[in-house]
């Protein structure tokens, strides 16, 4: 039997969940039977020696993730080289990202997260104003966060936020996400209603969607925590 974590709780169903460190957990409504939990989790060995394989794989590529001077990384979906400038400042010139000379490879990464952050307020909440205006739609607020797993969300009372991380996206991809995130304003929900929305200002949402998922692929393997 292979080893995992039981978490029980007032669902319905059995389920189970490989954590980001290659861990089984299984979660299970609250009455159910340690047989069956155990029978579920037989069954389904194979499929969880597999996630558990493309987990480890994941976790190595990350462990071997490095930023260095002379390297290129992502901006509105286009490869920009990293430079060395003479000085203390960081930021993004049209053509690079620069960065003072000798940075260890931690600060390296967070001064490029920074620049990151400064560009997604830039690029993505001006795509929000203008966005804004076509669809009649006003968010209480617009925020860019670090959110990990999320490319941006909607809150109850209207408020949008995106992750820093979609500033790496195609310029056609942010688009879709800050439409999305308006859309919701109009509709909290993922009905046909929503959806329509969407496709009422992106008629060529799904194939912006598929582009969205492909940078998701290509930064599972990058850590940029």
């Amino acid at each position: 039997m292979i080893p995992y974590k039981l978490v029980r709780s007032r669902r319905k169903t059995v389920a189970i969940h490989i954590t980001k460190d290659a861990e089984v957990e299984v979660r299970a409504p609250l009455k159910m039977s340690t047989a069956k939990i155990e029978k579920f989790v037989a069954e389904k060995e194979k499929w969880i020696e597999k996630s558990i394989g493309r987990s480890k794989q994941i976790n190595e590529k990350k462990s071997e993730f490095m930023l260095n001077y002379g390297d290129m990384t992502l901006l509105c979906g286009k490869m920009y080289n990293i430079r060395a400038r003479d000085g203390t400042n960081a930021g993004f010139d049209g053509e690079c990202f620069y960065l003072p000379p000798k940075l260890n490879p931690d600060i390296f990464k967070q001064t490029i997260i920074k620049i990151y952050i400064k560009m997604a307020n830039l690029i993505i909440k001006n795509k929000v104003i203008e966005y804004s205006k076509h669809m009649n739609l006003t968010p209480t607020a617009i925020r860019i966060t670090s959110a990990k797993t999320r490319w941006g969300s909607c809150s109850g009372r209207n408020s949008i936020n995106f992750s820093w991380r979609l500033a790496m996206a195609a310029d056609d991809v942010i688009d879709y996400v800050v439409v999305h995130e308006l859309s919701h304003i109009r509709e909290h929900n993922h009905s046909p209603r929503f959806w329509k929305v969407v496709q009422g200002i992106l008629p060529d949402y799904k194939e912006r969607q598929k582009k969205l998922k492909l940078l998701q692929k290509k930064l599972m393997v990058q850590d940029w925590e």
